[in-house]
């Protein structure tokens, strides 16, 4: 496959909370065939490695990619002071997204901190189908409620602190809940939990993993994950095989 690097142009910025970022790039060609759930690979000035952010929105009618992320390191750091009007230098859109199939059914997006961003384009399909139970560590960091909620998504909030919303897991909002499908990013030990619900439930389920890319198109093993197939186990790659996968067919290490 061929990799071209498109240079966008920043149309807005914002900034979420103090250490989340929210920009909306023009992005004619690549907003027409982005799917939810695949990420971008975006260039820092001065460092060897370009960083991956997922896709947040796609708005095909306006040609616009969005992206949220959080600051984690000093690339993630610089990408935060780029200005509106500038650009950013970008390969997407990247990886395996998420297949959304029948959208009557009654859909559960499950988020952790920033693997609610990935989810939003995704939960916008199914409307109000949709119900998005996505945790946080305090008021202070939730994000993307709103654009849930104005998509038609029933929104449920946890929080670790229990200073907004429900006190307690994700998961824990799941058990009372009807649902045909799943679709989740996070942290792992949330990912494994809301594994383990969709097996009790006999439900499909779709999970983002969370791991550190290099190359973000196959070519290393900075992203190596195990997963089985056919009863065999082996090792793909987050970037070119997932970042979605179907949720039997990982292996988690213990």
């Amino acid at each position: 496959m061929k990799y071209d690097v498109k240079l966008c142009r920043i149309l807005n910025k914002k900034q979420l909370t103090n250490d989340i970022f929210d920009v909306t790039v023009k992005a004619d060609e690549l907003a027409q065939i982005a799917k939810p759930g695949q990420f971008a690979h975006i260039y820092v000035p001065g460092k060897t490695l370009r960083r991956p952010i997922s896709i947040c929105e796609i708005d095909r009618a306006a040609g616009t990619l969005r992206f949220v992320f959080q600051i984690r390191g000093e690339g993630t750091e610089q990408l935060a002071q780029i200005q509106e009007g500038e650009t950013l230098d970008l390969i997407a859109p990247l990886g395996n997204g998420f297949s959304l199939g029948n959208l009557n059914r009654r859909a559960v997006f499950v988020g952790g901190g920033i693997g609610v961003p990935p989810l939003l384009e995704a939960a916008k399909a199914f409307g109000k189908n949709a119900t998005v139970i996505a945790g946080f560590r305090n008021k202070d960091s939730i994000i993307l409620k709103e654009d849930f909620e104005k998509n038609g998504n029933q929104v449920m909030i946890v929080t670790d602190d229990g200073s907004f919303g429900h006190h307690g897991l994700v998961t824990d909002c799941m058990k009372d809940l009807d649902f045909d499908v799943i679709f989740a990013c996070g942290p792992t030990p949330m990912l494994k939990a809301v594994c383990k619900i969709a097996a009790e439930r006999a439900v499909p389920c779709q999970i983002s993993l969370e791991e550190r890319m290099a190359c973000g198109v196959g070519a290393c093993l900075g992203c190596a994950c195990k997963l089985k197939k056919d009863g065999r186990e082996f090792y793909g790659h987050v970037c070119k095989d997932g970042p979605v996968f179907d949720y039997e067919s990982v292996v988690w290490e213990e």
